[in-house]
């Protein structure tokens, strides 16, 4: 049977009330933190979904107010002026030419954005980049010819949910080191847009449970009341 070190027991042990307003499970989780490093801190929403059906899967992007607190490297496919809009928006690659070095292996970037033209080489790479889910797609708006904006938004933090096969949905939403207001407003930013994702086909209890957690610490469970 799975035991847990004592650090983890003296961080579960502050957790006192079945559940707390965000603000005040975030101060928890903020002072739970134990790890040496700057943990991530971690949303997690059960819906009262069936991902089974196409008609309820939950998917969507946000950006989040505060960022993530993780340096993004953002590769776009763009030729001619679109490739210079990419690079004037910051861009950390830009060309076609990486295709080819993505079918050699190389992976050294975190979000690949494409201009639509350009999805007929992209879709070569689907056996490399989807496993890894890097694949661009125009649901999450990074199959776009506004590369520009594309950019920004992802360097700025824009993340992308899905639901998973349980009805799960899990997100970053910055780094122990933030303020607790600012892990609020990427709290309230990312629960807004799962509120509007909500799927007409979704009946009964849409969030049945959400919780947030670092990376190394226990999770803690937020009243949901306010989303019923």
């Amino acid at each position: 049977m799975k035991t847990h070190g004592k650090k983890y027991r003296a961080a579960a042990s502050k957790v006192t009330a079945p559940s707390y307003g965000p603000k005040a499970a975030l101060e928890i989780v903020k002072g739970a933190a134990f790890a040496k490093f700057d943990e991530t801190v971690e949303i997690a929403v059960r819906l009262g979904v069936d991902p089974r059906h196409a008609d309820q899967v939950v998917r969507g992007t946000v950006v989040l107010p505060a960022g993530t607190g993780k340096p993004v490297r953002v590769l776009v496919i763009a030729v001619g002026d679109k490739a210079k809009e990419a690079e004037a928006a910051g861009a950390d690659f830009v060309g076609t030419e990486f295709v080819a070095k993505i079918k050699e292996g190389w992976t050294e970037f975190d979000v690949m954005i494409a201009t639509p033209d350009q999805m007929g080489q992209v879709g070569q790479l689907g056996r490399v980049l989807g496993p890894r889910g890097l694949m661009p797609n125009p649901k999450a708006g990074t199959v776009t010819f506004d590369v520009a904006r594309a950019v920004k938004e992802t360097k700025a933090g824009k993340i992308e949910f899905r639901v998973d096969k349980a009805g799960n949905v899990q997100a970053p939403i910055g780094k122990v080191s933030f303020g607790v207001d600012a892990l609020e407003t990427n709290f309230t930013a990312f629960m807004d847009q799962i509120i509007r994702s909500k799927p007409a086909a979704s009946k009964g209890v849409y969030v049945k449970t959400v919780a947030v957690s670092s990376t190394m610490g226990p999770g803690v469970r937020i009243d949901t009341n306010p989303y019923r």
